[in-house]
């Protein structure tokens, strides 16, 4: 989603200025609230408020539960609803049976570089919650076919051509084929829209799938990847260090510094031909 605005263009060389037209990524709170059945009745709570541009607001939600471990199936989510503050509330309510972890809601799962707590507790947070390394499903992909991936990324990125501010996630098959695609003004949102379709359509986990981000590759992204089964992330940008540590630990292809002419590849290298 876009919008247009009025800007000056100043030019250094002669000082001259121009009103023109411009294109902008829409920025908007979102609140997820989830509804299920506590032990003293049904109960609402608000389980997190992240800026992301609007638009597959329900896969971004869905996305968002699952990577925390707060959803394992798509038949816990009863409905997803759109209620209070115009378009920036959503509500997740789930089936009266589903099991609900407090201690997952609590977010326990680190999602900022500035969070201070060190590389090993995050790590042990994910084997804690149950993620084990992913499982050789015989999925291999061809660096050929991954070198091309960026150019069809920026090919199938409309907003991101007229505003230039917006990330991008796509899935890709073994062949190359683009088989789905969001932008956001964060790059975790863009990926759990990603997710949370998949998710939402009982595809997961996704062990014959790469994932191609815009920008660097970061922790957060990467524990994503894990829950979601996807055996390869590629990133345009750098990966951080604990982004490699987790590719190491947990046998997630990690491939950084993605162009048409070469690639680094920081973990499980055996999966690219």
């Amino acid at each position: 989603m876009t919008q247009t605005t009025e800007v000056i263009i100043a030019t250094a060389h002669d000082g001259g200025r121009e009103a023109q037209p411009d294109h902008l990524a829409v920025e908007e709170p979102l609140e997820i609230r989830l509804g299920y059945r506590g032990t003293d009745g049904w109960r609402t709570q608000s389980v997190s408020i992240t800026m992301r541009t609007p638009g597959h607001d329900a896969d971004l939600a869905a996305g968002f539960l699952f990577a925390e471990g707060i959803v394992r199936a798509p038949s816990q989510i009863a409905q997803i609803t759109v209620g209070g503050a115009a378009r920036n509330v959503l509500r997740v309510d789930l089936h009266p049976d589903a099991r609900v972890d407090l201690k997952r809601m609590e977010r326990h799962f680190y999602t900022s570089s500035s969070c201070g707590v060190c590389g090993k507790t995050s790590l042990d947070a994910l084997s804690t919650a149950g993620c084990s390394p992913l499982p050789d499903s015989g999925a291999r992909f061809q660096a050929d076919m991954i070198h091309q991936l960026p150019a069809l990324l920026r090919q199938s990125q409309p907003a991101f051509e007229r505003t230039g501010g917006l990330h991008a996630a796509a899935l890709f098959d073994r062949d190359g084929r683009l088989l789905s695609l969001r932008e956001d003004v964060g790059r975790h949102n863009a990926v759990d829209k990603v997710i949370g379709a998949e998710f939402l359509a009982g595809r997961v986990p996704l062990s014959e799938r790469l994932m191609v981000v815009s920008g660097r590759a970061g922790f957060e992204l990467m524990q994503k990847a894990l829950v979601a089964g996807i055996p390869v992330l590629a990133a345009v940008g750098a990966p951080s260090s604990l982004a490699v540590e987790l590719g190491q630990e947990f046998d997630i292809t990690l491939i950084g510094f993605l162009k048409a002419e070469r690639l680094n590849i920081y973990s499980a290298a055996w999966r690219i031909t």
